[in-house]
This record gives structure tokens, C-alpha cells and sequence, in this order.
């Protein structure tokens, strides 16, 4: 696929960019290298390629679930302005 300096004027009017003839130009020289690129990935036999999330087989390191905060709600909801059943009260902002 070849871009052309009316589709690179496009792109940018989308995107909400403001660009003159020189910086579209510019933009279309490191544009058509990259779009060439993918072209040519696209073409890579991929059929008996499984899908991955990553190129490592990588792990997290996990930490054990457990608590380590004391339960403070009931001090955090003495200060609050209204609170009920547990719950704070806020005003009512989608009608």
C-alpha cells in the first residue's frame, strides 16, 4: 500500500493535526517505509504459528493474599457527612 500526499493531509485533518505541504511531505517519506514494512509481515506464512501474548514465557512473581491493613472504617466514617448501613451518602448527580 502507497500512501499519497492527500492521504497523508487526510490522516492528519482526522487526527486533528495541523500540518503544511513540507511537513506532510516529510511525513509521507517515514510513513510509506513503515506501511511497506507491515506489508511485508503481512506476508509471512503464519499458519502453524500458535497465537501468544508475549515472546518469553515469563511469570509474576505472587505474593500470598493477605491482609495487612487493620479495618479502620469505622473511624473513617465517623469524620464523613452522612453515612448509612456502612455506606457513605454522596448527593445525587445523574437525575
Amino acid at each position: 500500500m502507497s500512501l499519497t500526499l492527500d492521504d497523508v493531509k487526510r490522516i492528519a485533518h482526522l487526527a486533528r493535526i495541523e500540518v503544511d505541504e513540507t511537513e506532510a511531505q516529510a511525513w509521507l517519506g517515514q510513513l510509506t517505509p513503515i506501511l511497506g514494512l507491515i506489508e511485508e509481515m503481512q506476508g509471512v506464512d503464519t499458519s502453524g504459528i500458535a497465537p501468544m501474548a508475549h515472546a518469553q514465557e515469563l511469570m509474576q512473581r505472587l505474593r500470598e493474599d493477605a491482609v495487612s491493613e487493620t479495618d479502620r472504617r469505622d473511624a473513617y466514617q465517623a469524620v464523613a457527612p452522612q453515612v448509612e448501613a456502612g455506606l457513605f451518602l454522596v448527593p445525587k448527580v445523574i437525575e
